[in-house]
């Protein structure tokens, strides 16, 4: 027993030891936003590895599942600990299930459809199970696990075989997007103390541009005052309509068009 209980702790020391090497390297690769503080940063950072699995395994590992029903269709999600974007968040999840609850209203069925910062996929698998053409995007580090959960989630299930394509915000994008028309754009817990802010929007406004019929379902998740500065500058790019808040879990959800 006592060798047992010793190898135990072994496992728990690397396991708190890979953490904080995951950690110091996120604090590195994202830029912190002007005004950020190291409080906020501190917050993410703790959110993030409480949505993780929390496991003791025999051998260490870098990857968790989580496991959702929606849209008639059980689906398993492949998380990592290698970023943000590698895990599921609370938008996502509250934007996935509005659209299920909510068909007649957000009609997805042979809809095209594109998602910017899909992270572990969850919000575009939902889409492609409701019968969308979706394009799932996000940094190139991020594809390869979206990729996966993407295929694995939807295969002989949906309509459409949903595409992956890299997109860093306000980079190239006449170049690899020239002629966006997309009926939505779907966005969920995008705005976080990344240092991207005005990118994001300029990403948001260019694939609903002026003119177009494309509808913007965003889904954000209050918890700093870069949240609240990003939706204030998002009301004044859009026609904006707040569709449901959930106070519990802080998320709320709008729908935006462009203003003409």
């Amino acid at each position: 027993m006592e060798r047992l209980s010793t190898a135990s702790q072994h496992v728990r020391q690397k396991h708190r030891e890979k953490k904080k090497e995951m950690d110091d390297k996120r604090e590195k690769k994202l830029p912190v936003e002007q005004g950020t503080t190291d409080e906020d940063q501190k917050v993410m950072a703790v959110e993030a590895f409480e949505r993780r699995n929390i496991w003791e395994p025999s051998v260490y590992y870098t990857l968790g599942k989580e496991s959702f029903y929606i849209a008639g269709h059980d689906i398993t999600i492949r998380e990592s600990m290698d970023s943000y974007g590698a895990l599921i968040w609370p938008g996502a999840i509250a934007l996935s299930q509005f659209l299920e609850n909510n068909q007649q209203q957000v009609n997805l069925m042979d809809k095209s459809v594109l998602e910017i910062g899909a992270g572990t996929g969850l919000l575009s698998i939902v889409a492609s199970l409701l019968g969308a053409w979706v394009t799932a995007t996000d940094l190139p580090d991020i594809l390869s696990n979206l990729t996966f959960n993407l295929l694995r989630n939807t295969k002989g299930r949906s309509r459409y075989t949903p595409q992956v394509a890299a997109l860093t915000w306000a980079q190239n994008l006449k170049r690899d997007f020239p002629y966006p028309s997309y009926n939505y754009v779907l966005a969920a817990d995008v705005v976080y103390p990344h240092g991207c802010l005005e990118q994001l929007l300029e990403t948001m406004r260019h694939f609903c541009p002026p003119g177009s019929r494309t509808t913007l379902l965003w889904a954000n998740t209050i918890r700093f005052q870069s949240d609240l500065r990003f939706t204030d500058c998002f009301k004044s790019s859009f026609n904006t309509t707040l569709l449901i808040e959930l106070p519990q879990q802080e998320v709320r959800i709008y729908k935006a068009t462009a203003k003409e």
